[in-house]
């Protein structure tokens, strides 16, 4: 999974084929806000955009409307680009937009990273701006924040998001909290990005567990992309953002490809997909699981069924105004994730439903998520680990009797 750390932006010289970087002293930094690659709107909250209880708008994880939303699909003609190219592609842009963006990890440079998002980077943008780490997450992860407090936009990869929980300790009580105890003093415009996965594809180790890891510390935004489009509009989003951002990415999606536009766009970091339009259930999803909810779907819809599919890609805050309006017309909810059970996006995700569209339930939420043990690096025992395409036409089946 792919984690990136955004700094404010400030004046810097840096010249790819220099190796000196010139940053401005801290007092002479323009006002920024501090966050990930978001894109945000200063429109005044809509009384229409959420839920309300007692004549209260209720905010709690209500993620901010944009006044125009990026385009849902991609326009043609466009261009082919596997997801880990899209990646690249809304980095590299952004690298060439903004001098203060700089990426740093354990093998980013010459190699181009584990799985190549950061190929070829180093040989433009020099060896200041293409960093590589020592194996010390805990280290480079901590130079990240100090180098966003400075003025840069450090762009941070674990290589294994896994690998993040030895820097959980710099992540929470620094990232997350400077802007805070600092009073504001301190903007940490950081994006943190490392490929996560189950099984097989990394050791046996069940990296999507670190999403409930994550999303309990206050101050940082998680978002996880599930197509090449909104890949790359999301790390461009989280490179702008003056908030700290975790962007995850999994491994098993990096060779879908997509066309998306010639021109350049930018998604929301706080809005969820309309993947498909439907009357009877609410199907909320995100990342790899988005595709085994949408084979489902097929199978269910020649069974009379008619699912509403919703990718949230806004894992926090979440975006409660397209899920509301969603079980208002569905009035039936189902959650599919591949994050473990206890602790997870889900139970924060029916949580946040209960409490804002409770009248508006016909049934109790659902929620098909893996199961609360190591992953098994065996394939047959994997499969019954994660959730399943037939599960989920199973759960429709039951919750709309």
């Amino acid at each position: 999974m792919a984690t990136v750390f955004g700094a404010t932006s400030a004046a810097i010289s840096v010249s790819s084929n220099s190796r000196k970087l010139h940053l401005p002293s801290r007092r002479s930094l323009p006002g920024r806000r501090a966050g990930f690659l978001v894109v945000r709107s200063d429109a005044g909250a809509n009384p229409n955009a959420g839920p309300r209880r007692a004549g209260q708008l209720i905010t709690n994880a209500v993620a901010t409307k944009a006044d125009a939303a990026a385009p849902s699909a991609p326009s043609k003609p466009g261009h082919e680009l596997l997801l880990f190219e899209a990646l690249r592609e809304g980095l590299e842009e952004e690298m060439a937009r903004d001098p203060t963006v700089c990426v740093m990890g354990e093998d980013v440079g010459h190699y181009g990273g584990s799985y190549k998002v950061t190929k070829g980077l180093a040989d433009k943008y020099g060896d200041l701006r293409v960093l590589d780490t020592p194996i010390a997450e805990n280290s480079f992860t901590g130079m990240g924040i100090g180098a966003a407090m400075t003025g840069l936009r450090p762009i941070i990869e674990g290589m294994n998001m896994g690998f993040l929980l030895l820097a959980f300790n710099q992540i929470s009580n620094n990232c997350g909290m400077l802007h805070y105890t600092s009073g504001g003093q301190f903007k940490i415009p950081v994006v943190i990005r490392g490929p996560g996965g189950v099984g097989r594809q990394l050791g046996a180790e069940h990296s999507q567990r670190l999403e409930s890891y994550f999303q309990s510390i206050p101050g940082i935004q998680m978002v996880a992309c599930s197509t090449p489009y909104n890949a790359k509009g999301l790390m461009k989003a989280a490179i702008r953002s003056d908030n700290p951002v975790i962007l995850f990415e999994h491994v098993l999606l990096y060779n879908l490809k997509e066309r998306i536009p010639d021109e350049e766009y930018v998604c929301s970091l706080e809005e969820a997909e309309m993947v498909r339009p439907g009357e009877h259930v609410t199907i909320l999803t995100y990342s790899r699981m988005r595709y085994h909810v949408m084979q489902a779907a097929k199978t269910l819809v020649n069974k009379g069924y008619d699912p509403e599919v919703i990718d949230i890609r806004s894992l926090k805050p979440f975006d409660l105004h397209t899920i509301g309006n969603s079980v208002k017309k569905t009035h039936r909810v189902l959650i599919v994730e591949e994050c473990m059970r206890t602790g997870g996006i889900g139970a924060s995700l029916t949580a946040a439903i209960t409490e804002n569209f409770h009248d508006y339930l016909d049934a109790p939420i659902v929620c098909l998520s893996s199961q609360d043990v190591p992953t098994p690096y065996a394939a047959t025992l994997e499969e019954v680990t994660v959730v399943q395409p037939a599960q989920i036409v199973t759960a429709v089946e039951e919750l709309c009797q």
